[in-house]
């Protein structure tokens, strides 16, 4: 007699079989669509000996549509962004989690309760700030806004604690500076977590359309891939196979990072999660 644990084990397999069909099914259908030729594109059949890369090669060497371009620029804005987001947000969860100071508690709850804001509701002052500092059609005005980052603050802050005292006493006890301290002993001991927060920071500024949107004119040769791909269908409303080739190039970096540092974004996630 099949036992109930492995009947139970099996519907959980099926379950999840099914909810990654699901999930994954439309990905796949970008992907075939995108390799298409035009008149197969809106057909619900796959024709492999008329699949090929044309469809790439069109969109990335359209000169009305520079995706090269687009591409190198929400690269450096991700990259910046994601980069400057974990040392400020270091920095910050040390402080929080390691110094006394006056009105930190509160400090810390204040920042915290900035989340329950929509971040909509922050975008006109910002985008006034940016403008009288004169950040428009810059990459500064891109990148430094969203630098600050409380989810990340609140991340590293509650993963630093749980790293012994003792261990930053001692490099104290041995001449250590704080400078030391903090890139000799704290730093790699946040990596985990660090690599999650710059993992999770990229993607979101990967994908980030409206502020991207505002901050540049329509003749500025700084737009960001989202941008650029919402033009790209505007001028080929009806080109299909062409939009999908658009779409596959918009996600392909975020896949392959997500690949890369998948043990690292799991690590940092399940990181401190138990304190003993």
């Amino acid at each position: 007699m099949r036992r109930p644990g492995s009947i139970a084990t099996v519907v959980i397999l099926l379950a999840l079989t099914g909810g990654a069909f699901v999930v994954l099914m439309p990905f796949f259908w970008m992907v075939i669509t995108a390799v298409k030729p035009q008149s197969e594109a809106l057909q619900f059949t796959i024709p492999w000996a008329q699949l090929s890369l044309d469809n790439f090669r069109k969109v990335a060497g359209d000169p009305d549509f520079p995706f090269k371009m687009f591409f190198v620029n929400s690269l450096i804005v991700s990259t910046c962004s994601a980069g400057l987001t974990v040392l400020v947000c270091t920095l910050g969860g040390y402080a929080f989690a390691k110094k006394q100071f006056a009105g930190k508690n509160f400090l810390f709850m204040l920042l915290l309760s900035s989340m329950l804001v929509p971040g909509m509701i922050y975008m006109v002052p910002q985008f006034a700030l940016v403008s009288r500092l004169g950040w428009i059609n810059t990459w500064q005005g891109m990148i430094v806004p969203h630098v600050a980052s409380v989810f990340g603050l609140f991340l590293l802050r509650q993963y630093i604690e749980t790293i012994p005292s003792s261990l930053i006493e001692a490099a104290q006890i041995d001449g250590a500076s704080e400078l030391q301290v903090f890139a000799q002993v704290v730093v790699p001991l946040t990596l985990p977590i660090g690599a999650t927060l710059f993992l999770l920071t990229f993607l979101s500024q990967w994908s980030n359309f409206l502020w991207q949107l505002i901050v540049n004119t329509p003749d500025s040769v700084l737009r960001t891939l989202p941008v650029g791909l919402a033009l790209f269908r505007g001028q080929y409303a009806e080109r299909w196979d062409l939009l999908m080739a658009g779409s596959v190039f918009s996600i392909l970096p975020m896949a392959v990072l997500f690949l890369a540092a998948q043990r690292f974004f799991i690590e940092g996630m399940t990181s401190g999660a138990v304190k003993e």
